[in-house]
């Protein structure tokens, strides 16, 4: 049903050493199925007290409630079987069913996902998932079943603001000469250079100790992730400037997709939609937790003019409408 052989070459060919070799082991006696069941993997590089980690286990108990264990989900969150990006392969060659990763990522697959990623684009939360909900969050799921990547649902991922370990970003200015974390796409990196500081695109796993060795100066995230990572042991300064509302997306491989009966294709969408609910609760429910952990270790919170980031930051935006499609959806988004 789902290739363990296919993960078990890969992750030998990155010479994983013995903990491929077990990995391997372990994928391929998990392969090994009941005729009536299909077991889909589901991989993410969260941890599992983050939120989203919380809202795909929401989704894994409701398809398997559903389908009266005929699909059950297997989850392997913190990264255990790569990077957003290698994640994504791994589903397009049909080794691992799902995943979730951040919209960002997914723009390095279907392009159109980049205008999640235009900075002050989105008013506020509820404008974001008026989009995300409706016509234009459709067209932009279904828009990578071309890359062998379905679109499922949206999760919510907050707002992404700075975080800096010498010094408090409080104008744009501040960010001159800072090297900051991005995540690896397009989009991330030019609104960091246009914003003025110096993106230094990395894995999120390699983060903390990239901090830790002044390797960068700061990163930029939201809320749950910068506790979750631990980054605020580092990094005593936070920064509200929200300049990005980036949602997670929750995919499955079109090749483990068409293997599903059509049945068993509406009970998984069905467990889906009805997991963004909870995961949004879940996302504001953990945000307020962090908080409270972030004010006891002493992490200082700026809230700066919004206003002198997004006029500073304009040009991403002007320049994704040099583009007839893009600037359709960015006029669709901003009309609602």
């Amino acid at each position: 049903m789902i290739a363990g052989r296919n993960i078990c070459s890969w992750l030998l060919k990155g010479k994983h050493g013995i903990g491929a070799l077990l990995c391997c082991v372990f994928l391929f006696n998990s392969c090994v199925i009941d005729s009536d069941k299909k077991i889909l993997f589901f991989a993410h590089s969260l941890p599992t007290t983050h939120p989203v980690h919380k809202g795909i286990v929401a989704m894994k108990e409701s398809v398997e409630k559903k389908s009266n264990g005929k699909l059950v989900v297997k989850i392997f969150p913190d990264g255990q079987l790569g990077t957003e990006r290698e994640v994504l392969e791994l589903l397009q060659i049909g080794s691992i069913a799902m995943t979730k990763v951040s919209a960002a990522s997914m723009s390095n697959f279907a392009p159109a996902y980049q205008v999640t990623s235009i900075p002050y684009l989105f008013r506020d939360r509820e404008h974001l998932f008026k989009v995300l909900e409706g016509e234009v969050g459709k067209e932009l799921l279904e828009s990578s079943s071309a890359y062998l990547l379905r679109g499922l649902c949206f999760y919510d991922a907050g707002a992404r603001s700075f975080y800096a370990k010498k010094k408090p970003v409080k104008t744009p200015q501040d960010l001159d000469g800072m090297k900051i974390r991005t995540m690896n796409d397009e989009m991330s990196v030019n609104m960091v250079n246009t914003l003025g500081g110096s993106a230094t695109p990395m894995a999120y796993g390699e983060l903390y100790t990239a901090l830790q060795q002044n390797v960068v100066d700061g990163a930029e995230n939201n809320i749950p992730s910068f506790v979750t990572s631990n980054h605020y042991e580092v990094c005593k300064y936070y920064t509200f400037d929200e300049h990005t509302m980036v949602p997670d997306v929750v995919v499955i491989g079109t090749k483990f997709w068409n293997t599903l009966s059509t049945q068993e294709q509406q009970w998984l969408q069905d467990a889906a939609n009805e997991s963004v609910i909870k995961q949004k609760q879940y996302w504001q429910e953990t945000v307020a937790e962090n908080m409270e952990v972030l004010k006891k270790a002493n992490v200082e919170f700026l809230y700066p003019d919004k206003t002198k980031f997004s006029a500073k930051a304009s040009g991403v935006m002007e320049k994704m409408m040099q583009d007839e499609k893009m600037k359709t959806v960015i006029e669709k988004i901003l009309a609602q």
